[in-house]
């Protein structure tokens, strides 16, 4: 059973804007899908679509720890205002530090993409499946990772070597930073994103093609919703060094990773090469910036 959540309005934009398509959020339950003919997904889903025909390309995105997939419903209908279909697992709802469960239910949603996914978009909405990109936030984004190097079964050892540009992944890459990540809040926590398991690490280890960005003064989880409720969402204010508000830094990811999928995934690169040559004015200050291409 498919379910709409709320849609974006048509409107004229820059990437760090909502895009010029509309789009519908969709929640999918595994379980309401029992007595249906169409493949039920492995995980639920929360899927943000155009809503005007065509054929987009996909990106399968992987919540943080012990985050719900609609704490992103901002960011991902961004993404999806400009031509994609993103789609949100939510992969647990209680999990340990072990993320080997996380990978074997990744893996086994991108197989059900090909005979399910359509089947829960609008008729006049197809995916396109030869463009898809996997993206991740903090443990997602090591979820991410550890899929397409092909750890699907233990992520012990670590996914990191710390062996510079060791990652064989025949794909480009693109590795986004918060500045205040490796700050702690508080004395007795330890920052959300340390040094030495952090973006600037995992970054080290790409080959070419790759981009590094890292956003300053902003924090681990200011890519969120302006508001997220409930106990988790309530902590991610209280847990991590953030920024002032969340808006600026969740403008700046979604219209950078559209910058970078519309290079890598449709042959445009003109808004990745304007970020890169300082030629667009970005909703944040840069705190480091590095292309290998």
């Amino acid at each position: 059973m498919v379910i709409t959540y709320s849609s974006f309005p048509t409107t004229s934009s820059t990437i760090f804007d909502i895009g010029n398509y509309s789009t519908k959020l969709l929640n999918i339950e595994p379980k309401s899908c029992i007595n249906s003919s169409f493949p039920s997904p492995p995980k639920p889903l929360l899927i943000s679509t155009p809503l005007q025909g065509g054929n987009f390309p996909v990106i399968l995105f992987l919540h943080g720890y012990l985050l719900f997939n609609y704490f992103y419903s901002q960011l991902i209908q961004h993404i999806s205002s400009h031509g994609f279909i993103v789609v949100a697992p939510q992969l647990y709802l209680v999990e340990g530090t072990d993320t080997t469960t996380d990978i074997k239910s990744t893996a086994e949603i991108t197989n059900w993409l090909p005979d399910g996914l359509h089947r829960y978009l609008p008729s006049h909405v197809g995916p396109n499946l030869k463009k898809l990109a996997l993206a991740g936030h903090s443990r997602g984004g090591k979820a991410a990772f550890a899929l397409t190097l092909g750890k699907v079964t233990n992520t012990t050892p670590p996914v990191l070597t710390y062996i510079p540009q060791s990652f064989n992944l025949d794909m480009a890459v693109m590795v986004i930073g918060s500045g205040l990540g490796e700050v702690k809040r508080d004395p007795l926590f330890p920052a959300c994103a340390p040094k030495g398991v952090n973006h600037r690490d995992f970054y080290n280890e790409c080959v070419r093609p790759a981009c590094y960005v890292v956003a300053k003064d902003y924090g681990h989880v200011d890519m969120l919703d302006d508001e997220t409720k409930g106990v988790r969402g309530k902590a991610t204010y209280g847990l991590c060094k953030n920024g002032k508000c969340r808006e600026p830094m969740r403008r700046f990811v979604g219209g950078i990773v559209i910058a970078f999928l519309e290079d890598y995934l449709k042959g445009n690169s003109s808004d990745l090469m304007a970020i890169k040559d300082g030629y667009v004015t970005l909703p944040v200050e840069l705190q480091d910036m590095d292309f290998r291409m």
